[in-house]
């Protein structure tokens, strides 16, 4: 299978960075993943400066994908600064979107605080160079009743963790209050509408959108991490580049959530760019039970047999992360699946690896 027709690396943290940007190829034109990157956390056995550099570097990186005009189309899946741009970031000029179609995560529901505010800032901004005044991209909030998110995973749902259940009872009351909190949020508004402009920019969840001959199937909003997950929801997308499917997970954690698991498994694809669990949280942050999940979790989709997993992002920022998933590596070998970071995709050895 030759890859380079596929898709290409940008970034990823087995670089040095925080990143999983990375460019599919269509017929004519590419789509662009996650133009965004981060310094690495205070735990990363670099000087700030060094971080500062990598980061640098990555962007750098993407913004030249991005100046290219063979890119048409930029896909957001969250709106976290090592997934999408920081507004005023020199490095990454929003002038760069113009004559682009952006697919983007809903900025009004299935979003947490956080994300709310910074998605409002960057199309604010991002819209004020396309031209358009701030006050004609609101509009008035579609009224309607939200659904628990937890009642489309069954499988999650169903699970016992012997000795954890008290614990995640009261982990799961919590985050219902927290999430019927949110919805009053996005009910009062005000939402951002979709752009027809100097770029095109739509709301990814759920959709079936094909751009550059690419069909692209978007995940519902699925959890950032764990149940009810703090740092919000995240949408993946299957790609289906001629007879190639390509799964780009975004942020899950491993996955953590067994029904994501199992429907990117169903999915059977090819190649799987799939975001490992934070083993540099474990196990004050991240706990066994949510690894174990991870690594059984990544097990299922390999037993899809894609061609290649990418496996990186969150799982490359700590030294022992090969000790955290060795079950998971193990496996891969045994069923002779190819399981790399992007680094080592790219011919390097993590960076991490070399610290």
């Amino acid at each position: 299978m030759n890859l380079d027709n596929l898709f290409e690396v940008i970034w990823f943290d087995s670089l040095g960075a925080k990143s999983a940007s990375i460019l599919l190829h269509g017929d004519d034109c590419d789509i662009l993943v996650d133009p965004g990157a981060a310094a690495m956390q205070p735990s990363y056995p670099l000087p700030d400066e060094e971080k500062r550099r990598l980061r640098e570097q990555a962007l750098l990186r993407i913004a030249t994908h991005l100046s290219s005009t063979r890119v048409k189309g930029v896909i957001i899946t969250h709106y976290h600064y090592d997934h999408h741009p920081r507004p005023g970031d020199p490095l990454l000029p929003l002038e760069l979107f113009k004559g682009k179609t952006i697919i983007a995560k809903n900025p009004n529901e299935y979003i947490n605080e956080s994300q709310w505010h910074r998605a409002r800032e960057f199309y604010e901004k991002l819209t004020n160079i396309l031209g358009i005044d701030k006050n004609n991209i609101y509009s008035e909030p579609i009224s309607r009743e939200y659904v628990d998110p937890i009642e489309s995973l069954p499988v999650a749902s169903s699970r016992r963790f012997p000795g954890y259940e008290e614990r995640r009872k009261e982990l799961l009351a919590r985050g219902k209050k927290w999430f019927r909190k949110l919805t009053s949020l996005w009910s009062k508004g005000p939402w951002l509408s979709e752009v027809s402009n100097d770029a095109v920019i739509v709301w990814a969840d759920g959709r079936r959108i094909t751009l550059c001959g690419v069909e692209i199937e978007f995940t519902e909003p699925w959890f950032h991490g764990v149940e009810y997950d703090r740092t919000g929801w995240v949408v993946g997308f299957n790609a289906k580049i001629g007879n190639t499917n390509v799964f780009y997970t975004s942020d899950v954690m491993g996955p953590i959530i067994e029904d994501y698991a199992a429907f990117i498994a169903e999915k059977r694809p090819d190649i799987v760019v799939l975001d490992g669990p934070p083993t540099y949280l474990y196990p004050y942050m991240f706990n066994r039970i949510n690894l174990e999940r991870a690594i059984k979790n990544a097990i299922t989709i390999i037993g899809s047999h894609p061609y290649l997993i990418i496996y990186d992002h969150h799982l490359l920022r700590e030294k022992r992360w090969r000790e955290g998933v060795s079950p998971v590596l193990n496996y891969a070998r045994q069923r002779g699946v190819r399981v790399v970071t992007a680094a080592e995709y790219l011919g390097k050895k993590p960076l991490i690896d070399t610290l």
